[in-house]
């Protein structure tokens, strides 16, 4: 088509009839390379045409038009065709190759460096990275009588990562106990304090298991910050669970007086299962060991990475 508008007679072109040639030209430039990249993105990925229509759903002869520069397809099949390449769309359009030789050469260096080394590259390239804020910091989150602070310790021994009670930080920094603080200043002067705490802790510390009250995830501001820099473990269990660890812990007020206490559980843990779903990683201890549950907290660990982060 280009070379017969080009030589369509032997009169001079127009200005017009120029650019419509200019622009085929261009065309023709920018279907070649966008076949080059898919033809070497199937051999990169070692599959035959065939198997790539299959993948794709775009049958051989749209293939054969696409890899050859001579087939201008739909917006819509090239994407199907990127998907099954692993190759986002624009990838395949844009002005450079992400698989150029330099950057496959980047990526691998990259692939093969250690995990201080990755967070340097972040550091430098994206310093807003969640595993950046996050660091090697932890934080459990569940309801009262979750076993955060028997699993957190526990945990904490067996990766070698200091822990601590957030509560503990907020009597240090108040120099009283959780219960008077409340007493003195009200749940707001606790909360107060708690978000306080986290920050602070952040702001010491890049490893540590932190504990926290189970109430946290009803104070947005402090919440969204705990999510925003711990990788966050939901310990879930039965109401009848957590009822059962706090008597066992020899705290009888959850029950004393109130034949309703068990309902009141329920209802709280219903309210708040949305916001205990935010987490990172959820582990069920109900039906399970005190051991068990560790090695479940740890597995999730490494299956996340959160260690070598």
């Amino acid at each position: 088509m280009v070379n017969e508008i080009a030589t369509f007679g032997s009169k001079a072109l127009s200005p017009n009839e120029e650019d419509v040639v200019e622009a085929a030209n261009g065309n023709s430039d920018f279907l070649e390379l966008v076949g080059d990249r898919v033809r070497s993105a199937r051999a990169r990925k070692n599959i035959s045409r065939k198997k790539l229509s299959e993948i794709s759903g775009v049958s051989q002869r749209y293939l054969a038009q696409l890899e050859t520069g001579s087939g201008n397809i739909s917006i819509v099949l090239l994407r199907r065709v990127a998907e099954a390449l692993d190759y986002k769309i624009e990838w395949l359009v844009g002005e450079e190759d992400p698989y150029s030789s330099k950057l496959l050469s980047i990526i691998s260096l990259y692939k093969q460096a250690t995990s201080e080394q990755r967070m340097r590259v972040l550091e430098v390239l994206d310093p807003d990275h969640p595993n950046l804020r996050r660091s090697r910091r932890i934080a459990f989150i569940g309801l009262r009588g979750a076993g955060k602070s028997t699993i957190g310790r526990l945990v904490s021994e067996r990766i070698d990562l200091p822990f601590l009670e957030l509560n503990e930080e907020i009597e240090q920094a108040a120099g009283m106990p959780v219960n008077e603080v409340i007493a003195l200043y009200g749940q707001e002067g606790y909360r107060r304090l708690e978000k306080q705490s986290v920050e602070r802790i952040v702001a010491t510390n890049d490893s540590i298991i932190l504990a926290v009250a189970g109430g946290i995830v009803s104070e947005p501001e402090t919440f969204n910050y705990l999510l925003r820099h711990y990788h966050t473990i939901w310990l879930k269990a039965e109401p009848t669970d957590h009822m059962t660890r706090v008597r066992g812990q020899g705290d009888e007020r959850p029950m004393a007086g109130n034949p309703e206490a068990m309902d009141e559980l329920k209802s709280i843990l219903t309210s708040r299962e949305a916001l205990y779903e935010r987490a990172d990683i959820s582990v069920d201890t109900s039906g399970r060991t005190l051991q068990q549950t560790v090695e479940d907290v740890l597995a999730e660990i490494a299956d996340k990475s959160i260690l070598s982060q």
